[in-house]
């Protein structure tokens, strides 16, 4: 690392390879920014874990490492022996992507920790470790809950950032909008991986593909629908995920009419949140899109340890016509996917050098308000409907 990106943090030292007498150092690579995932050996060693709740002390011998080892966001469910399963093909597909964005970034040793003795295909090298999960999933007796489905991603945030950012922002939202409303709704664990079309510009940026990202959330609706569940919030942090978790509710609409579920456009986007943001922004049109004002003071209110504000570059030069440009809520009546290096050096969007705590803590406790009523308004929908249904007076039963 150089003196710009300082060598990151290690969250746990003192595993002892035997055999050299050696302490290894194991780091979070969520909690990097991407330069400094640029900056790591190629050769480290990287970790995929399915869950937590790991001994990890024997990864170094297992490794022959005496160096460090990356650990990745563990992938919480959706895994043969999870307590929430989606088919295994479903799962290893996505899984490859994610081991093959890694292989193609570079890095030579890649594995999946595992519990269980699972074959995932050729080119997923597994390594099975002794499991205790530090908290299973519990799904509720109560299927008249909201299932809020948190979803996050794990891809660049600019030279201030961490890869992290989008999964820490939408945990506290979907955990805080049950945790108001716990009567209503409960939050499965947030998953750390979505879609990013940019990923190769910046390294550390991950894409699970836009086929295998919705293959995956329509199966695991297929699982909660399976288990009596009929209301469904697919909540995301990342404005690549948006358009395929469209797709994915109407899939889940079509295939399960007895069901409501639903999605939005990330989280401040309805008027009394857009009220919220303009209430205390400082930053023009342009300084809110990714690494902003925005999702940097939400980091810094959760997390103010993994923000490098010092690093900030400001990037609110998009080239921007009346019908495309880029702010929070992407404006314009044109859609387009146009390479990220044609508007941002940095892979900022927006004013991150405006960031606080302060305007963090607001605008999450307003991101929360907005969600309690997204999920009164699903509570609303799907009883209405079923209540028409039964009356014998929806228009499909004419």
């Amino acid at each position: 690392m150089n003196s710009v990106f300082p060598k990151p943090h290690n969250f746990f030292v003192g595993l002892v390879f035997a055999e050299e007498l050696m302490t290894t150092h194991l780091f979070r690579f969520d909690e990097l920014t991407w330069p400094e995932v640029a900056a790591l050996p190629r050769e480290t060693p990287l970790l995929l874990p399915l869950s937590g709740g790991f001994e990890l002390d024997r990864l170094p011998a297992l490794l022959k490492s005496s160096a460090e080892i990356g650990l990745l966001p563990a992938l919480p469910f959706g895994w043969p022996g999870s307590s929430l399963e989606t088919p295994l093909p479903v799962f290893a597909a996505l899984l490859h992507n994610l081991v093959g964005n890694l292989l193609e970034d570079g890095f030579s040793s890649v594995h999946v920790l595992t519990p269980l003795g699972l074959d995932f295909g050729p080119g997923i090298p597994a390594i099975v470790l002794p499991w205790q999960a530090a908290s299973p999933l519990a799904l509720p007796a109560d299927c008249e809950k909201v299932v809020i489905l948190p979803v996050g991603h794990t891809e660049q945030h600019g030279y201030h950032a961490p890869l992290s950012t989008d999964t820490l922002i939408i945990e506290a939202i979907g955990r805080g909008t049950a945790q108001a409303v716990p009567e209503r709704a409960f939050s499965l664990p947030v998953f750390p991986y979505g879609v990013s079309t940019h990923r190769r510009s910046f390294p550390g940026t991950f894409n699970v593909g836009g086929r295998a990202f919705e293959d995956f959330w329509l199966a695991v609706v297929d699982t909660l629908v399976g288990r009596g569940f009929t209301r469904f919030y697919l909540m995301s942090g990342h404005g690549g995920n948006s358009s395929f978790l469209v797709n994915v509710v109407k899939y889940a609409g079509e295939k399960y009419p007895q069901i409501f579920c639903a999605t939005a456009f990330l989280y401040l986007s309805g008027p009394q949140g857009v009220a919220a943001l303009e209430a205390r922004r400082q930053s023009g049109l342009g300084g809110m899109g990714h690494a902003c004002e925005l999702e940097t003071s939400l980091i810094l209110h959760l997390r103010p340890e993994l923000i490098h504000l010092e690093r900030a570059v400001d990037e609110t030069d998009f080239v921007a016509t009346p019908n495309y440009y880029m702010d929070w809520i992407e404006g314009g009546a044109l859609t387009a996917n146009p390479p990220w290096e044609d508007d941002t050096r940095t892979g900022a969007y927006g004013a991150g050098s405006l960031g606080t705590a302060e305007k963090g803590k607001y605008w999450l406790e307003a991101a929360i308000a907005e969600k309690v009523e997204h999920v009164g308004e699903i509570h609303e929908q799907y009883l209405r409907r079923r209540e028409r249904r039964m009356r014998g007076d929806a228009k499909s039963n004419r």
